[in-house]
């Protein structure tokens, strides 16, 4: 349906045949002004007409085209001043001279206002990592060089997974941030997690990288409220022949978390271009040992509420430990802690401990093998005048760790992408389809809760009370057999109630442990269910399976030729989601509510879940004293049918002094529809079920109406706890239980303030870069925990006892209300209650000086002003207050030799997720590198390493520790080249 539609539009825009004209022939050579050296690579064209070609190893070049004499030829290439020659014969040779410009002051970019302009004068902040600073950069791969880009804050889940973000509201799987290649969107629908880098652009296709931070609604609706990231790739017109790459490192070097090991990626592409058509193929393959996540860190230490306070002895042997990467413990989600009452302790009768079940490190539970297969193809075809037809397929395999609510093992994940694009100079139209399949991937968290339950030695292993009971009666028994529990013994009389609790459980590292969790992993039921593994008892699974399709159809035309005074575009976008429920992640919400993750008889779930949403925008701007001052205002109307439609403004001023200082103001609004996972989700996780925002999810459940918050449950027990844990102690503290009254999910809005300025200076030798900005956010999407109390209604005595632990022996019971049925536990998506406001500014300057030395640094600054009041969940600013880069070097110290160094820091600041909280430390690397071109075998070698001093560091609570990489990598580019 869409691929007609598109070859429609493509006719309706493609009326005008190209105009009958001479066929010529234009030749010549570039050199380099400074060393007269041939310059390879640089693009020449003629002013409005599509035709191109490069220039080759000796600088020579020959352009052949339909057109008519006199033309002008425009001169591009990375590092280098753009130049115009007015071509008036064709019996000469030409002879041009580029002069190197470090400070690219005629820089064009399209990211901003979705039309090419400079980039001194576009009216938000943006920067642009070209070729050039992609070959010059020291970091593993041009996504990693993203992290030394001003004010990006890059989050590493996996070798295959980086997530860049800016300021603030960071998370793993990052919702605020869109990524595109060539205009798709690359967020993965029902993973929830941005796949820019394990299906984008390869090392050799990769012609820049654009990146908005701040909000971009106005312009690209859904998903780019912090900012944006645009990766664009070579043209196989322009850029044509055979180019190989290989890479080869080492990480873990220190064998602390693993053996040092080899990691190798290797790339392929080969372009050709005829007269009117042009394709290209690439392939790329990369395979490593994962960083590893094992901070064995306490998130829940003796002295909170949560653990036991009232006992200090036990701060070294906390027996409510709940560790960062250890699931399966998880004390502070309240899903596998025990409240073990009517203990003797120290003499005083009716005492309580709180005990968390031991659970499993994440280093036993996932993989560190990783590898990452990637594959596009590119046809492009020249229409009439100056179309152009496109057609690309994309298609990923990846492995890898990411973290959401919890942490996913990825295993053989597909990711296809199909675009079809009809592109003119002033017009575009593009559809795009992906289609994701998550392959052999499980969730770590009900992996480790279902081993557990699985072997936990006892007759019935359905809930942690049973663990409990054994670990009370073990408890009694050290007692009884030294004098009775005391200060001096009561560490050690809880390590030897857990040893004689988890007798019989699988151990890590032996063949039960192996063949247990294979088998959990192929069940696709997280709840616990009566026959998942045959003769066993009852358990559930732990397998991921999702597969959703996305359909986008957008289209844009700048109107402003028919305009006297205005520049105008217009555009407008559609989008559907269909999502194949799997009764696990995604139900059918139109069957029964019993029977939502029970599977039919043809195995499937039920019908497709469908989420849509269309939108449509208009963009104009003029110039005025002598093209002095730019004003630029725009209007977006977007329509979610869960919502309200949203109108989104943006306006902005740019005035320039002298074409060398650029001013700059900027207002703007942006909203955020509930991603596909934070809308629909369903997910039955046995002891926490997780559901999305839209409010008919809430039907027959209850969490938005009838609920407690999680917090306020934590401190009823803690007080209940410390009297006897009955149900006349629980009466007595109801006050402490806070009714949650979540709201009904709308929205996420920003309004945003920035100013910026922007120079070149010193003739091209000296820029800076400042911008400056202020946001609030309204109806923030978050998740929080609240407790259902079951058949019963929030405020009465018998929801009052259904908050106490449900893992509490029923001997701990008291009065008439020990029949309470307990209750639910719901991770709910919904908006904060809190308006919240982030300011920050980042400047960045750069100094070319003597012989091609360059200097550059930047510095960012981000904060969130506190509310006087708490809000139902923690928003999670997650970003440092101030992060700075420096780099040095020279692309050419020496003759076709250069170096460059970058120093990267950020302080410390705290991560708060419903996952993993805590701080994160301040952290320093060094990269650095030396690259060594060949130009008669049109090769670059790179020898270098990130973080070469291996100062181990995290990037967020819960992450994988990263260490140092040294590599050497070679690329051979343009072999074969179309002369």
């Amino acid at each position: 349906m869409i691929k007609p539609l598109v070859f429609g539009l493509a006719a309706s825009l493609c009326t005008t045949a190209l105009q009958a004209q001479d066929r010529i022939q234009v030749s010549g050579t570039v050199t380099d002004q400074a060393t007269g050296a041939p310059l390879e690579g640089v693009v020449v064209q003629i002013a409005g007409n599509k035709a191109a070609t490069q220039t080759g190893a000796n600088g020579g070049f020959v352009l052949k085209a339909q057109q008519a004499v006199p033309f002008t030829l425009e001169f591009t290439s990375v590092g280098f001043a753009p130049q115009r020659v007015r071509v008036t014969a064709l019996d000469a040779q030409l002879k041009v001279s580029l002069a190197t410009q470090t400070v690219l002051e005629n820089e064009v970019v399209i990211t901003a206002s979705r039309v090419p302009e400079r980039i001194l004068r576009s009216p938000v902040a943006i920067q642009k990592l070209d070729v050039r600073a992609i070959r010059e950069s020291p970091a593993p791969t041009f996504y990693d060089a993203l992290e030394n880009v001003k004010g990006v804050q890059m989050t590493t889940s996996s070798l295959t997974f980086k997530v860049p973000n800016t300021r603030g509201f960071n998370i793993p799987n990052n919702f605020r941030f869109m990524q595109l290649v060539d205009g798709v969107d690359m967020q993965a629908a029902t993973l929830g997690v941005p796949l820019g880098n394990a299906i984008g652009p390869t090392e050799l296709d990769i012609q820049s990288v654009e990146i908005t931070p701040g909000a971009a609604s106005a312009l690209y609706g859904m998903n780019a409220i912090n900012g944006m990231a645009n990766l664009l790739t070579k043209n196989p017109f322009q850029s044509t022949g055979l180019s190989i790459y290989q890479r080869t490192g080492v990480n873990h070097v220190d064998g602390i978390d693993a053996a040092p090991s080899l990691l190798t990626e290797s790339a392929l592409r080969y372009a050709y271009a005829f007269r009117r058509f042009a394709f290209k193929v690439n392939a790329a393959y990369l395979q490593g040992t994962d960083w590893r996540s094992n901070t064995r860190l306490d998130q829940n230490p003796n002295a909170l509420r949560s653990a036991n306070p009232r006992f200090p002895e036990l701060a070294t042997a906390n027996p409510a430990f709940d560790g960062w990467n250890k699931y399966g413990d998880d004390a502070l989600a309240g899903s596998n802690v025990v409240s073990i009452g009517g203990l003797t302790i120290n003499g005083q009768a009716n005492q309580s401990l709180r005990v968390a079940r031991t659970g499993y490190w994440e280093t036993d539970l996932v993989s560190p093998r990783v590898d990452n297969l990637k594959v596009d193809v590119g046809l492009y075809y020249k229409l009439g005048g100056d179309g152009e037809l496109w057609y690309t397929y994309r298609v990923g395999k990846m492995d890898g760790v990411f973290q959401r609510g919890n942490k996913i093992q990825l295993d053989n994940v597909w990711v296809q992408n199909h675009k079809l694009e009809l592109k003119g100079g002033r017009y575009s139209v593009r559809a795009y389809v992906s289609l994701e399949q998550t392959g052999d991937s499980y969730n770590v968290k009900p992996l480790a809760d279902n081993m557990d339950l699985y072997s936990g030695g006892a007759s019935d292993t359905r809930t942690p009370a049973s663990w409990g009971t054994k670990f009370r009666n073990a408890l009694n028994a050290y007692g009884a057999g030294n004098g009775g529990l005391t200060s001096a013994n009561l560490a050690a009389a809880t390590q030897f109630a857990r040893q004689q609790a988890d007798a019989g459980r699988v151990q890590p590292g032996t063949p039960e442990f192996e063949r247990l969790k294979n088998t959990i992993i192929r069940i696709n039921n997280w709840d616990i269910r009566s026959g998942a593994i045959p003769g066993a008892p009852e358990t559930g699974g732990a397998a991921l399976v999702q597969n959703s399709r996305m359909y986008h159809l957008e289209g844009q035309y700048d109107l402003s030729p028919r305009s006297k005074s205005w520049n105008l575009l217009v555009g407008g976008d559609a989008r559907v989601y269909a999502v194949i429920p799997d009764g696990n992640n995604f139900v059918d919400f139109s069957r029964p509510l019993e029977e939502r993750n029970v599977p039919l008889k043809d195995g499937s779930f039920g019908s497709n879940v469908y989420y849509r949403k269309v939108g449509a925008f208009g963009q104009a701007s003029k110039t005025f004293f002598a093209e002095r001052l730019k004003l630029f205002g725009s209007l977006r109307f977007d329509y979610n049918p869960e919502f309200d439609p949203e109108l989104t403004p943006r306006l902005a001023a740019v005035y320039s002094v002298r074409d060398r200082h650029h001013f700059r103001v900027t207002w703007q609004q942006g909203y955020r529809f509930p991603a596909l996972f934070e809308a629909l989700s369903f997910v039955n996780n046995g002891r926490v079920k997780r559901v999305g925002s839209l409010a008919y999810i809430n039907e027959g459940l209850g969490y938005l109406e009838n609920s407690y918050t999680q917090a306020s449950v934590i401190d009823f027990n803690a007080a209940v706890s410390a009297l006897g844990n009955t149900d006349a102690a629980a009466l007595a503290n109801r006050n402490l239980l806070v009714v949650a009254n979540l709201p009904k999910a709308r929205p996420e809005r920003i309004n945003s303030f920035e100013v910026g300025y922007k120079s070149a200076l010193l003739p091209q030798k000296l820029s800076i870069d400042f911008d400056a900005y202020m946001n609030q956010y309204d109806g923030f999407l978050g998740q929080v925990q609240v407790y259902v109390p079951k058949g019963e209604f929030v405020g009465s005595d018998a929801a009052v006892i259904a908050m106490l632990d449900r893992n509490r022996d029923a001997t701990q019971a008291s009065g008439s209300n020990a029949a309470s049925k307990g209750q639910e536990r719901y991770r709910v998506y919904t908006n904060a209650k809190n308006t919240y406001f982030n300011y920050g500014s980042a400047l960045g300057v750069t100094w070319s000086f003597y012989k091609k030395f360059t200097v550059a640094g930047n510095l960012s600054y981000n904060k969130m002003r506190n509310n006087a009041r708490g809000d139902i969940f923690v928003t999670g600013f997650n970003t440092p207050e101030w992060a700075a880069n420096f780099s040095f070097g020279n692309r050419e110290i020496v003759k076709n030799i250069g170096f460059s160094i970058v120093w990267r820091w950020q302080d410390a600041f705290l991560w708060e997720s419903p996952l993993v909280t805590g701080t994160v430390a301040a952290y320093s690397t060094v990269d650095a590198q030396v690259s060594f071109r060949v130009p008669r075998y049109k090769s670059l070698i790179k020898v270098g390493g990130s973080d070469i001093f291996n100062r181990r560091f995290l990037q967020y609570a819960g992450g994988p520790t990263i260490g140092a990489l040294y590599y050497a990598a070679i690329s051979v580019e343009g072999l074969l080249a179309k002369k």
